[in-house]
Parts: C-alpha cells; sequence; structure tokens
C-alpha cells in the first residue's frame, strides 16, 4: 500500500498550532490569575519562565534520547502531555493549596509537550518524500503563525461573548486539537532522517564548523523574531502612543499574520528563488525594520516597521533548518535538537537585551530597538560568509 505521508503533513501542521496553544494562551490570563489567586505579577512573570525553561531541557533531552525511544512515541507523548496541561490547568489550580504551584506544573506539562513538537515535527516532515522540501518546511512552520493568531483572536471573541471567567471551558477546548492529533500520529507513516546507528553524535556535530555556523544563524532567527514580537505590544503603546487596545491587536496580531504570509509565499514560490539569497535579503529588511522602528519620528512609519519585521523573520528559522540539514545530513534527531534549542535560546536572549538597554535607557523602548537590530545584522553577515564559503567549494 501507498504510505499517505499527506496525513503524516496535517499531524504536523496541528502539531505546531498545538504549539502555538501551548505558547499564547496562558499569557491572556495573567491578570485573570493575578486577581483570582492573588498572585503577584512577579511570580506570574516566572510562568512565561517556566514555559520556555522547560522546553529548553526537553531539547537537549530530545538530543540524547529520542532516536533510543522512537520517533512515533515521543510524538504521540507530546500531543499526551499538551492535552494533560491544557485540561489540567482549568481544574488543578483550585484543587491545590497552592494555585500558583498548580500553574506551574500543568505549564510544565504542556511545555513538554511544546518542546517535543518542536524537534520532532521538523525532523518527521523532512524524512518523508517531498519534492521541494525548502517549501514544504516554510509552509509547515506557517502554521505555528496561524496558531498563535487563531488563539489570540478566537479566545479574545470567546471571553467577550461568555466571559473571562469561562477561561476553564476555552482551555478544555483548546485541548480538543491534541487530542484527535493523538490518533494522527499514532497510525501516519513516520520515516527517520538516518538509518539506525548512523547518525553524527554530538563530538562529531561540536567538531563540526557548520554546525556552529548554524548554531549562531539559529540564534539570531530566535532573537530576531521574539525581540519584536514580545515587545510590539508595549511598542506599539508605549513608543508610538497608540492606545492599549491597539497596541494588542495591531502589534502582536499583524505581527504573527505578515509572519505567516511570509513563510506561506515561500512555501509555494520557494522552488523557483535561491532560498539563501532569500533569507540575505530577508534579514536586510529585517535590519531595516529594526531601524524604521527605533529611529523613526513619527509613528505610522514605526507601526509599518514593527508590521513588515514580522514578514522579515517568518523565513529565518524554518530556512536555516533547511539550510542545515542537506549540508549535514547525517545530523539526526541532534541536529534538530540543537536547532531548536538555540533558537529557543535566541528567543530568551533577543527580548531579555531590549529590555535592558531600554531600562538602561530611562525606559525609551526605542532604544532597545536599536539594541535589537544586532541580530539580524549579525545573522546577514553570517549568511553572506556561508554562501561565499559554499560559491568556492562549488568551484574548487
Amino acid at each position: 500500500m501507498k504510505k499517505d505521508y499527506q496525513k503524516t503533513l496535517k499531524a504536523c501542521y496541528l502539531g505546531f498550532i498545538t504549539q502555538a496553544i501551548a505558547a499564547n494562551f496562558a499569557p491572556l490570563l495573567f491578570l485573570k490569575f493575578h486577581a483570582d489567586y492573588g498572585i503577584s505579577l512577579g511570580r506570574i512573570a516566572l510562568i512565561s519562565t517556566a514555559f520556555y525553561f522547560t522546553q529548553l531541557v526537553v531539547d537537549v533531552f530530545c538530543a540524547r534520547f529520542v532516536d533510543k525511544i522512537g520517533y512515533r512515541k515521543s510524538v504521540v507523548a507530546s500531543e499526551i502531555t499538551s492535552v494533560l496541561g491544557l485540561v489540567g490547568l482549568a481544574f488543578i489550580p483550585n484543587l491545590c493549596a497552592n494555585p500558583f504551584a498548580g500553574i506551574i506544573a500543568c505549564v510544565i506539562m504542556y511545555a513538554i509537550g511544546s518542546g517535543l513538537i518542536e524537534v520532532l515535527c521538523s525532523p518527521i516532515v523532512e524524512a518523508c518524500p517531498f519534492d521541494h522540501k525548502e517549501s514544504v518546511m516554510s509552509l509547515l512552520h506557517s502554521f505555528y503563525c496561524w496558531g498563535s493568531l487563531g488563539v489570540i483572536l478566537l479566545s479574545s471573541l470567546f471571553f467577550t461573548f461568555f466571559g473571562i471567567g469561562s477561561w476553564r471551558i476555552m482551555a478544555c477546548v483548546w485541548a480538543l486539537i491534541p487530542l484527535y492529533n493523538i490518533f494522527n500520529f499514532a497510525t501516519c507513516p513516520i520515516e527517520h532522517l538516518t538509518e539506525e546507528g548512523k547518525s553524527m553524535t554530538v563530538g562529531q556535530l561540536c567538531r563540526t564548523p557548520l554546525f556552529w555556523a548554524s548554531i549562531l544563524l539559529m540564534v539570531c532567527a530566535g532573537a530576531s523574531e521574539m525581540s519584536m514580537a514580545q515587545w510590539a505590544s508595549a511598542y506599539t503603546e508605549a513608543a508610538l502612543g497608540f492606545p492599549k487596545s491597539v497596541g494588542d491587536l495591531v502589534g502582536p496580531c499583524m505581527f504573527a499574520v505578515t509572519m505567516g504570509i511570509s513563510r506561506v509565499f515561500y512555501g509555494k514560490y520557494g522552488e523557483k528563488i535561491d532560498l539563501t539569497r532569500y533569507m540575505i535579503g530577508s534579514g536586510c529588511l529585517c535590519l531595516c525594520c529594526y531601524l524604521l522602528a527605533s529611529l523613526s519620528p513619527s509613528p505610522i512609519p514605526g507601526l509599518i516597521g514593527c508590521i513588515l519585521c514580522g514578514f522579515s523573520v517568518g523565513i529565518m528559522w524554518p530556512g536555516t533548518i533547511s539550510i542545515t540539514s542537506p549540508r549535514l545530513p547525517q545530523g539526526g534527531t541532534a541536529l534538530f535538537a540543537f536547532l531548536a534549542m538555540a533558537g529557543d535560546l535566541g528567543g530568551a536572549v533577543g527580548p531579555s537585551l531590549v529590555g535592558a538597554v531600554t531600562q538602561q535607557a530611562g525606559d525609551n523602548l526605542q532604544t532597545g530597538m536599536v539594541a535589537g537590530s544586532i541580530f539580524p545584522f549579525i545573522l546577514v553577515i553570517s549568511l553572506v560568509l556561508l554562501s561565499r564559503q559554499a560559491s568556492k567549494a562549488k568551484t574548487a
């Protein structure tokens, strides 16, 4: 029987939507947690810290153990833990003497699922016999963008009609997606990137210069994306003077839309475009967007820079994977795990740098955005050097 790899692709699409739910649903409830459970805003901030730190730990775990456990068992476990975490979030905090501990436990549970999805879906798709894999990879990653947009808009719409007090119902509704996807991953065809025992070891990867170049690209990709994404709402409100409601809608939502459009665009036309050159162009556009957002004396150009930044960063994460994977074909799951870890590291370092510089500049967020422009700048320089090295290797 012919294997239905479209079912595999569908499962991975839903996997990325599940990851978007895990990353974006709880932050919508931060003020509700503060009001209902009396949790200080300082401790509320630890919820995001726990989520991303758990993902980093899972990335490291995957690098060493996923090949031994198996892709199918691991990716099914990702959906199960996502379901348990989301449903648990609706009930466990009320059952605990310390509601904050219950929230953190549930966040860690679905962060485990999110981390496994982040590491596994890309190599699962890469191992499928699709044509134009760079395009397929870009389209795959666009589902995180559409998932993020859907979570923000649909949850906000639900809260508008039924009240924020009904958030537990919404948590259970979102859990239906990974629940359904358990069956998809349990039955779809799953291939492996390399034959058993023939993947590069962690030590071999670390002795490969291209591996470290890819890690640098991934750190810059994660930082370029998240520095603007996480500060978009505050930036449009504080630096550009827009009302908070407009800041929330125009900032994170439009950023996610343009990032998704970028990934769909490359997914549709990628076979006609040189990926490295496209990434260099996107990096230059990203640098211009950061400078426009930080140096523009008028709010409208600054807002345009913020929105277009989403388009510019769209290709960076999936593009780095697509550049690296064929050049290190024996990298195996460890390669994808370390790339995911580097992206998460960039996603943690970038916003922190912007925030620290903003504070040092007397809460001037535009100055913080100038600091954030270092990441697309380094990415462009790295890609140019990598492209020149590849050209020399071809002519040698």
